[in-house]
């Protein structure tokens, strides 16, 4: 599933190529997670000012409103000057004068969304949740550990919620887990102050790095411009059960949280 990093990677790979573009067709295939909530032909004619990112999702800035893009459990976008027939996958183009802009999700859990601004109702209900962006300076410290406190849950799933920070989905948490010496089952509301702390910084360093190696490609994520991601190549922990701790040597065990798997290491990372 793409996370924040490849969310990010994405958008950078796309986003200064379509920005001023203008909005010449637009095509929707088979029905995605979510309805576009408009009429597809009243997008014709818009303009794109600019894509932002709020955790997973695209924010695509037009003249009139906005359109919120999620890439769910298999999506992924490309952009180019190529204008080839749609394949079974393609659920929705925006072409414009700069290029077709087209989803490709084969388990249609993704959408593109239609709001009139980011205050509607239509936007809030996607994003009224989400926690702090890890990335944009304003994760700090001190309310970070304040609403740790506040959470009995294990650590990993107060992190995958994403209330409290934003982004940080299944690979990165365990990544983060690992580099702050943190074992996933311990209770959110147990960190002191300085775990915390190195959590945070843990949290930046591992989203840093991954989006620096263009995400990870573990299926079939590629970027806009259909380059794949290598951060999975210098995991510590993840997808590495039995497997030596690149550190410390111990075989790296795996347990299962909410339904998703975790890696950790038994003698680097402490309760």
């Amino acid at each position: 599933m793409p996370e924040l990093p490849e969310v990010e990677v994405t958008r950078l790979s796309f986003a200064d190529r379509i920005a001023n573009a203008r909005i010449t067709a637009v095509r929707v295939g088979k029905p995605l997670r979510w309805p576009l909530g408009c009429a597809p032909h009243s997008l014709v004619g818009r303009r794109v000012l600019s894509v932002r990112r709020r955790g997973k999702y695209l924010l695509m800035d037009l003249d009139q409103g906005l359109l919120l893009w999620h890439l769910g459990m298999s999506g992924s976008l490309r952009f180019s000057d190529e204008r080839s027939a749609p394949a079974a996958h393609d659920h929705f183009d925006l072409d414009t004068d700069r290029g077709l802009l087209r989803l490709n999700d084969p388990r249609r859990f993704g959408a593109v969304v239609y709001a009139a601004s980011e205050d509607s109702p239509e936007a809030l209900k996607l994003l009224g949740h989400l926690g702090v962006e890890p990335l944009n300076g304003q994760f700090a410290s001190a309310p970070f550990h304040q609403a740790l406190h506040q959470r009995r849950a294990s650590i990993k799933q107060v992190l995958l919620a994403g209330d409290v920070v934003v982004g940080v989905g299944n690979i990165y948490a365990s990544e983060a887990l690992f580099l702050a010496g943190i074992r996933p089952t311990l209770r959110a509301d147990r960190l002191s102050k300085p775990r915390a702390e190195k959590l945070r910084l843990a949290v930046i360093d591992v989203l840093t790095r991954a989006v620096k190696k263009g995400g990870s490609t573990l299926r079939d994520f590629s970027s806009a411009e259909g380059k794949e991601g290598y951060f999975q190549l210098e995991a510590h922990v993840y997808d590495r059960a039995s497997q030596p701790c690149r550190v410390c040597g111990t075989p790296i065990r795996r347990l299962v949280q909410g339904q998703r798997a975790t890696y950790y290491c038994p003698s680097c990372q402490k309760n």
